[in-house]
């Protein structure tokens, strides 16, 4: 088995001094809870920053952590604490996090923080080489390292490397606004597989990397110009029969003895959470004050236990969220509190992992409230602990949870009065609905638990790999090229599937211009003499344009992808259920590309229509050219067309139109002995897809494609076709 190479920010063990000694102990981050289990499992290794600047450990005492770590198959990567600070309380949290949880106005774009950002890649990046072992695979965690998979990949290209982003992807009109989105995103496409807990975070990051990297994407993948990488969901779970059997044991059951002492027989809250401006802490807690002040038959009933774990105290902004929190849990506490109750408890300070746990399972009601969060794992550890089915989860509809969990009572994290009015509605909620709710939230949790999750990451990483392998075909060599000639000498029934522009003429700035030469009239001729060849001719052009070009020849040919086709020497037949009621709108949106863009222009067709821009300005910006192919993808959302980009142009079509069906048409018509393919773009690919296994295809141009083999350019498809003949 393959070792897995985990790269995360921190360790799963954290490293202090204490005094003059050095002090390790288990790390609180979720990461390393979430993974811990499996990381040990498997061969594997994990690399990150211990916790302790270089600045702290004294002579001799790396190899001493380094030893340490080991026992626990740990990796450390040292940095100063000038990087950990302009790095980490820096870039990552005052640029990253804020923008990614749609706080721009708390953004900081520090061109020192960006480098220090890409100075840390680096040094993770050289470490990391360090240690590689050849088969390894190279599992990437979270917003800190979003250059990091290429700069693996410039140092290790045949590397297998996977991604995962713990927190959310923003939309592309938020993500537009980092200076370096373009280094980022070029970064994570350095991976193979790159993760994410929700559909709409793909959809945001492909839409970004659509609009910023002119790349193209469908079904998840991402096609470069030398690579492609897939993004896909993963939500990430937890440990369910971990959480759920601990959460039953004596242990937990005496911490909530020690608690009921307290409360006696009062309704609880719990509220769990890291300090974070994300989290809606400050409006969780004025919907509270709001629901003393509508419902006072609840008052001295219930208790809200509100517990915050300390994070990021060196950055201003969360010092200045700790000082409003406590001003609001103040001002609650004296306006609704009397002798004897407290409304509100207020724990500052990490709590132990059994009084958390019996907190959850004592909690009546759970509010997990986040303006923004990636997935929230509160939600489903508190679900884990309800072995007796009862208590009512409240959760924000802007969690990666809110995919999953959809019996929880949905709030917007913003309104407060129905933040408020969700409390009223738990409280008195009947136990037989509770329970109901609870158990189908838990059997979603248990089925797709932590290990499930990081399984089916690596399975889809290893398949991607597979996928992707073959993927840019290798140029024909003389003795490939001699076994095709040959095969084609000995088939006595042939099948030449040719494509037009780009592949038998170079592309022209014009339709038009685009027309045969005689050399190629001849060629085609001569080719269309032999009595055992059938040679069929497939353009995406109309078909009087075609009979204007080829009449002559009584060649086979495919008009419009499809919509018509003409067997050698026979008529025009059209493809039965197509309409053009769709083109007036698709027209508009071109008309609107063409008077925005000098040189560029509609081609229509029967059923279909064409922007082409290869006559536009190449100064234009690739953003403008995405915005218009954006408005025409949602023009075409959940309809029978189809958005398809070739070289300089665009078209919309039939979605049942294209090259696949066409020669899965010619393959039908009866048994070829020899079957040869050639094409130039992405149109192309439905056609070498369609191919039985012995055929031969050609790419013209090297890129990525489902061809077995490639040709630089028209003039070597020619020459190739003159050897056949």
């Amino acid at each position: 088995m393959s070792r897995l190479l985990i790269i995360s920010n921190r360790l799963p063990l954290n490293v202090e001094r204490k005094g003059d000694k050095l002090n390790f102990q288990p790390s609180l981050g979720g990461l390393a809870t979430a993974l811990g289990a499996f990381y040990k499992s498997r061969p594997s290794l994990w690399i990150g920053w211990p916790g302790i600047e270089q600045e702290k450990i004294k002579k001799g005492e790396e190899r001493e952590i380094e030893d340490k770590l080991a026992e626990e198959r740990c990796y450390p990567v040292f940095l100063s604490e000038k990087d950990v600070d302009d790095f980490y309380f820096g870039f990552c949290n005052q640029t990253i996090w804020p923008l990614f949880h749609y706080f721009p106005h708390y953004v900081e774009y520090d061109p020192v923080l960006w480098q220090a950002y890409q100075r840390v890649n680096e040094i993770f990046a050289d470490a990391i080489v360090s240690v590689a072992k050849e088969d390894d695979i190279f599992w990437v965690q979270d917003y800190h390292f979003m250059l990091l998979p290429k700069l693996i990949r410039d140092r290790l290209p045949r590397a297998t490397i996977g991604f995962f982003l713990h927190i959310p992807f923003p939309s592309y009109e938020v993500y537009r606004l980092l200076p370096w989105r373009r280094e980022i995103l070029e970064g994570l496409l350095g991976a193979n597989l790159l993760g994410f807990h929700t559909h709409d975070y793909v959809w945001h990051f492909l839409n970004s990397t659509r609009n910023l990297l002119g790349y193209s994407t469908g079904m998840g993948w991402i096609t470069a110009s030398d690579h492609v990488s897939k993004a896909d969901v993963f939500p990430i779970g937890i440990g369910y029969e971990h959480y759920s059997s601990i959460a039953g044991s004596p242990e937990v059951d005496a911490e909530i003895k020690k608690f009921r002492e307290k409360l006696g027989d009062k309704k609880v809250i719990v509220s769990v959470d890291r300090l974070d401006y994300s989290k809606g802490i400050p409006n969780r807690l004025e919907a509270y004050g709001l629901f003393l002040e509508k419902h006072p038959e609840y008052r001295e009933k219930v208790v809200f236990i509100l517990v915050i774990g300390p994070s990021r105290i060196r950055v201003q902004r969360y010092a200045e969220l700790k000082q409003q929190i406590e001003e609001m849990v103040g001002t609650i506490n004296g306006r609704f509190g009397t002798v004897g109750w407290t409304p509100l408890e207020y724990i500052y300070n990490p709590i132990p992992y059994h009084a958390l746990l019996g907190m959850y399972r004592m909690a009546d009601v759970c509010p997990i409230t986040p303006v923004r969060d990636g997935m929230n794992l509160v939600a489903k550890e508190y679900l884990a602990t309800k072995i007796d089915g009862r208590g009512v989860l409240i959760l924000s509809e802007t969690t990666g949870a809110a995919r999953e969990l959809g019996d929880a009572i949905m709030v917007n994290p913003n309104n407060i009065e129905e933040i408020a009015q969700a409390f009223a509605d738990a409280l008195a909620m009947p136990e037989k609905e509770q329970i109901e709710r609870n158990r189908a939230m838990q059997e979603i949790i248990k089925r797709y638990d932590v290990s499930r999750w990081a399984g089916d990451f690596i399975d889809k990483l290893h398949e991607t790999v597979k996928m992707e392998t073959g993927a840019v075909p290798e140029p024909l060599p003389d003795k490939t090229r001699r076994e095709l000639t040959g095969q084609l000498q000995k088939a006595r029934a042939r099948l030449l599937l040719l494509d037009y522009d780009g592949t038998l003429v170079p592309f022209a700035k014009t339709p038009e211009e685009a027309k045969p030469d005689a050399e190629l009239l001849k060629l085609l001729s001569e080719l269309n003499k032999d009595a055992r060849n059938e040679v069929v001719l497939i353009s995406g052009r109309d078909k009087n344009t075609l009979d204007r070009w080829f009449g002559s020849l009584k060649t086979a040919m495919v008009a419009e992808h499809g919509v018509w086709m003409k067997v050698k020497g026979g008529d025009w037949g059209k493809m039965s259920g197509l309409s053009d009621d769709w083109k007036g709108e698709a027209r508009a949106i071109m008309q609107l590309a063409v008077d925005r863009i000098q040189g560029s222009l509609i081609e229509e067709k029967d059923y279909s229509l064409a922007w082409h821009y290869r006559r536009a300005d190449p100064r234009i910006s690739e953003r403008h050219i995405r915005e218009i192919v954006n408005d025409l993808l949602n023009l075409t959302a959940n309809s029978n067309l189809r958005v398809l980009e070739g070289s300089k142009v665009v078209e919309v079509k039939s979605a049942n139109l294209n090259k696949g069906s066409t020669a899965q048409h010619w393959l039908s018509r009866q048994a070829w002995d020899f079957v040869l393919a050639i094409g130039d773009d992405v149109t192309d690919e439905d056609l070498f897809r369609a191919l039985p296994e012995k055929a031969w295809s050609i790419k013209v141009r090297p890129g990525l494609s489902a061809a077995k083999f490639s040709l630089d350019s028209p003039d070597e498809v020619r020459a190739l076709l003159k050897e056949l003949v």
